[in-house]
């Protein structure tokens, strides 16, 4: 059973719980507060007759006469009757040998009356009888006249007041039904607008199972309702970005594995298929040369690109220790590495440093200016220079490469931290390259959490900065 049933079905049932039982108490209290009136009026009536006739009774007394006593009794009655002629009214009266003296019911009497047993003298009682279908009040007092007991009894038929709870309910039932069916259209249209939102939310759930990620909830209420949805359409949000980025990641792991196997089977094609060359082929001494320096050369390519597996493996473990350090300094104690590197091919390295004192891990400050060294050497030409630069500014501390090589396209900046992208493939396979130390760079600066900035032109040069955090002042410690 949908939600909007369940809603339409309980809403009906207790409407009609609630209008049932309401209605019901206002009749049934309507008709006993009538009935009520009745009874007082009844027992008001009985006590005027008793009055008039104990107002006589000094007079009896005088004349002591049963027939005389019978005689007023019956006027007064008569009288009374007469009055009230009107109304269904009766009065019956009866002495203590039950001989009635007066009554003008239309009605058999009943023969035993429960109301009178043990009925005092000065005392009423009354009672409802449902006699010849009707409905008659009994109301019924005894009074001493001359030391004989006569029974009064006044009664009134009500038939008319359970009529007309007949009537009410009859009316009520008809009230009932059309109250019912208008509830229940009213009910129809307010479940399913109200529950029209729910409805949204799931569709857009199902579309959302089925991949389409970027499916929103539109919905403009303020009340609960709105408030999931718009919770919704954060976490389909969240979820989509996490796709996104699980897709993305996955598409550069997938790359990262075709570029290693490319890489990898590069240099081994060449070295089994000189092996195989020079096992097959008659001694030839420059032959045999030539292929062994084609071995060595393919075989120092595996290990650099094994070398930096591993340091991007390490990396990726991010368990170091830092501590505080002097940028400067650390530059300084790898310069002459770096300018011997550098000599090798002709080219000058300028080093002017600013005192920086940041907390870091030293052998990764070294492996990152070492790769940043190592790409700029690789984009520049003999007779050019790369300067090694920090200094501060506003109020961080950056550590800067600037080569005048052969620059990076712009097509290629925003690739070229990603593993084995190489943007001139010939010049790095040349110069033994993978296409992993920006990576490596980038690494390293993630965990100093640090930011790299690239600015280049092409066939003018690039300067790559690495920016620290600086939290303490300036020369200080960077917590």
């Amino acid at each position: 059973m949908k939600f909007w049933q369940k809603i339409y079905l309980f809403s009906i049932l207790v409407f009609v719980l609630i209008f049932n039982a309401a209605s019901i108490m206002v009749i049934e209290q309507s008709h006993n507060t009538m009935l009520e009136q009745e009874i007082n009026s009844a027992l008001s009536q009985n006590m005027s007759i008793h009055s008039s006739v104990n107002a006589i009774v000094p007079i009896l007394r005088i004349y002591d006469s049963i027939d005389y006593e019978k005689t007023i009794l019956t006027n007064i009655a008569k009288e009374f009757v007469e009055k009230n002629s009107d109304d269904r009214i009766y009065l019956d009266i009866m002495n203590d040998t039950n001989l009635t003296i007066f009554s003008n019911t239309d009605f058999k009497m009943p023969t035993h009356r429960e109301e009178l047993d043990k009925l005092a003298v000065e005392e009423i009682k009354y009672i409802l009888r449902d006699i010849d279908q009707r409905t008659i009040l009994f109301t019924s007092n005894i009074t001493d006249i001359n030391h004989k007991k006569y029974v009064f009894t006044y009664m009134k038929d009500v038939t008319s007041l359970y009529q007309e709870r007949v009537d009410q309910y009859h009316f009520f039932v008809k009230v009932d039904m059309v109250a019912c069916l208008l509830y229940m259209l009213i009910m129809f249209f307010v479940s399913r607008g109200l529950t029209k939102p729910i409805d949204r939310l799931n569709r857009t759930a199902q579309v959302i199972a089925q991949g389409g990620f970027s499916e929103r909830v539109r919905l403009k209420s303020k009340d609960e309702i709105g408030v999931l949805a718009r919770n919704f359409n954060d976490m389909a949000s969240v979820v989509e970005d996490k796709i996104n980025d699980l897709e993305r990641n996955n598409q550069e792991k997938q790359r990262f594995i075709n570029n290693f196997t490319h890489e990898l089977k590069t240099p081994l094609t060449s070295i089994i298929g000189y092996a195989n060359f020079l096992r097959t082929t008659k001694y030839n001494e420059e032959l045999f040369v030539d292929g062994l320096n084609i071995i060595y050369s393919e075989g120092k390519r595996l290990e650099s690109l094994s070398l930096k597996l591993m340091d991007l493996i390490l990396l990726q473990e991010n368990h170091f220790q830092m501590e505080e350090h002097d940028l400067g300094a650390i530059i300084a104690e790898i310069e002459p590495a770096l300018k011997m590197k550098a000599k090798e091919k002709r080219i000058v390295i300028v080093i002017d440093c600013e005192e920086g004192r940041l907390l870091l891990e030293k052998d990764l400050i070294k492996v990152l200016i070492f790769n940043l060294v190592d790409n700029a050497l690789k984009a520049s030409a003999e007779q050019q220079s790369i300067t090694i630069c920090t200094y501060w500014r506003d109020s961080r501390y950056t550590l800067e490469v600037i080569d005048q090589g052969i620059g990076i396209a712009k097509e290629h900046r925003d690739k070229i931290f990603e593993p084995f992208y190489m943007a001139d493939k010939a010049r790095t396979k040349i110069n033994n390259g993978a296409g992993l130390g920006l990576s490596i760079c980038q690494s390293v600066a993630s965990i100093h959490h640090a930011v790299i900035e690239v600015t280049s032109k092409e066939n003018q040069g690039t300067t790559i900065g690495v920016i620290f955090d600086q939290i303490g002042p300036k020369g200080g410690v960077n917590p």
